[in-house]
């Protein structure tokens, strides 16, 4: 063979290698997934319960009137410190003044009936002791004598009565606090019959103030007198404040068949900046745990896709109480019913794909995290959950340190979109992977 033809076949040799080389290295950088990463860290965590409530003062106080008349004055107005015992409004006194003058005449006139009937009640009595006057006219001018005496006690009373009621006229504050509300003005007619009329709404002291939060029944449970508090309103979204559970009560409210509950919290308010009536957002903490390894809570939920490297995977345990823990594939061990390409499945499978479920997400739970090497390698690390705020969750593992980095998702080959969880199957739609059939499947 000339050497013109060897250099020609030694050419076309290199070219077909490295075409096939090109072409393997396309396959695989086609079909290996990249990854977000996120890191381990130490920090504190806090469990929350989310409601949202009310705030209002601790004691608010309806003021009222309890007689009838024309507004004639009103000493004070929206926002108006007041003390116990200030003016805030007056009643039109005409009416009662009339009604005390009515009521001393009515005394006069039953002062003067008994004046009356007790000099003739002394005159019969002195003729009957002489046995002048029969019995009969003794007993007329001793029962007139009494009815007039009982007469003079109910016009002292109504008197009495009358002269309260021109007191009513004047309208008091009950307690120290502001008034928030006013409902009334100036010649504003009032009738107190059978409830009295509103004038003012006095809160005792807005530095105290509290909420009344909404809790769902499912979170009840969890909140105790005493847990601290963090929440938010919309008049300043960028400032947190603090507050704690003062009460739990025990009567519920159903609401679109939704049943809640009502926790009291206790808030300070000493730079005036919460107002009553404003709506919180609350987070009730229920646990908290400090100097802890933290990760990403999407981290816990992130199941190997299609096409990925892993080492030999590590099924994580069963949680205590936990009969429907990880199954093989959240865990990287064998799906039920084979490997896609036929592979014989695990013992009893019917051949259809179970849908991936989370592993255990409660404090004590175990579950699995992964990390990537250099190649790509996906390497599984069981880890002991902690509580979560349902950013990060507190874990505790022997291999995985502060600083190490995590998989919290990756992106499949020529998609554009980023998978954090693994996919939940669809019961009702035929699945692409994993048809073994029985115990075993096909080769």
């Amino acid at each position: 063979m000339s050497i013109k033809m060897r250099v020609t076949a030694a050419v076309l040799a290199a070219t077909t290698l490295g075409g096939v080389l090109w072409f393997n290295h396309r396959a695989d950088a086609g079909t290996t997934p990249s990854y977000r990463l996120g890191k381990v860290e130490r920090g504190s965590v806090k469990s929350t319960v989310s409601a949202t409530g009310t705030l209002g003062a601790v004691r608010t106080v309806e003021v009222g009137t309890q007689v009838s008349g024309q507004i004639s004055a009103l000493y004070v107005d929206y926002n108006s410190h007041v003390k116990k015992g200030q003016l805030i409004a007056r009643i039109d006194p005409i009416l009662q003044e009339q009604a005390v003058a009515d009521a001393q005449a009515g005394l006069a006139r039953a002062e003067a009936v008994v004046t009356q009937t007790q000099l003739e009640y002394d005159r019969s009595k002195k003729l009957h002791d002489q046995q002048i006057a029969t019995d009969a006219e003794f007993n007329v001018a001793q029962s007139n004598y009494a009815q007039a005496r009982a007469s003079l006690t109910s016009a002292r009373i109504n008197l009495q009565r009358a002269r309260q009621n021109l007191s009513y006229t004047n309208i008091y504050s009950p307690i120290d606090g502001v008034v928030v509300e006013r409902a009334m003005d100036v010649g504003q007619t009032v009738a107190a019959s059978l409830s009295a009329p509103k004038l003012f709404v006095i809160a005792n002291d807005l530095a105290r103030m509290q909420i009344l939060a909404s809790v769902d029944e499912s979170d009840i449970g969890k909140i105790q007198a005493g847990q601290p508090v963090t929440f938010t309103v919309q008049s300043f979204p960028d400032r947190q404040f603090t507050g704690s559970v003062e009460q739990v009560r025990l009567n519920s409210t159903t609401l679109n068949n939704v049943v809640s509950y009502t926790a009291v919290v206790s808030v300070s308010n000493e730079d005036g900046k919460l107002l009553p009536g404003m709506t919180a957002s609350v987070k009730l903490v229920t646990a908290s745990a400090d100097d802890v390894l933290t990760v990403p809570s999407t981290a816990l939920r992130f199941t190997p896709p299609e096409g990925a490297k892993t080492n030999a995977p590590v099924r994580p345990a069963r949680p205590a109480g936990d009969s429907a823990a990880a199954p093989n594939v959240a865990a990287g061990g064998p799906p039920a019913g084979g490997f896609p390409g036929g592979f014989p499945g695990g013992p009893g499978g019917n051949g259809a794909p179970r849908r991936p479920r989370p592993s255990g997400s409660q404090p004590g739970s175990m579950a699995q995290l992964w990390t990537v090497d250099a190649s790509g390698v996906l390497t599984p690390h069981r880890v002991k959950l902690g509580i979560s705020d349902g950013q990060k969750t507190a874990i505790t593992s022997r291999d995985l340190e502060q600083g190490t980095s995590i998989v919290i998702g990756a992106t499949q080959p020529g998609s554009t979109t980023t998978a954090s969880t693994g996919t939940t199957a669809n019961p009702l739609q035929p699945q692409a992977a994993n048809r073994g059939r029985g115990p075993g499947g096909p080769f």
